[in-house]
């Protein structure tokens, strides 16, 4: 085997027919970790809102702010996680277009529902 075979660049000719199974599961994983980086953004911008909120008790706001923190830090790590597994400039592509897809109704304003808009939920899916 040569050193030109070797240092080749990836392309369908040197890797063969796994090439597109191992693309088709590379961005099928950036999905995937771009789906939770929005899902824990969403969260974050949420949990502000009701830590910011004066309809909570000063003690549950605390509660709050401390969830933020570490709802910020995994989303920091998160981040972080895609930078090492896909590369930074995947990263910031996958942050950026969180921050400008993720967004949280402005009329979510408590922890409860109104009671006008209650429904009977089933066990482990209630508000």
């Amino acid at each position: 085997m040569s050193t030109q075979t070797i240092h080749a660049p990836f392309d369908t000719t040197t890797i063969g027919p796994t090439y597109q199974y191992v693309i088709e599961t590379r961005d099928a994983l950036l999905a995937n970790d771009t789906e939770e980086l929005g899902i824990l953004r969403f969260s974050i911008i949420l949990t502000a809102r009701w830590a910011d909120s004066d309809s909570e008790s000063p003690e549950h706001r605390a509660e709050l702010r401390a969830d933020l923190a570490l709802l910020r830090k995994h989303y920091s790590d998160k981040i972080d996680e895609i930078a090492m597994t896909f590369g930074v400039k995947q990263a910031m592509k996958a942050k950026e277009e969180v921050e400008r897809t993720v967004v949280v109704p402005g009329n979510i304003a408590s922890w409860e529902t109104p009671d006008d808009d209650k429904e009977d939920l089933d066990e482990g899916y209630s508000l």
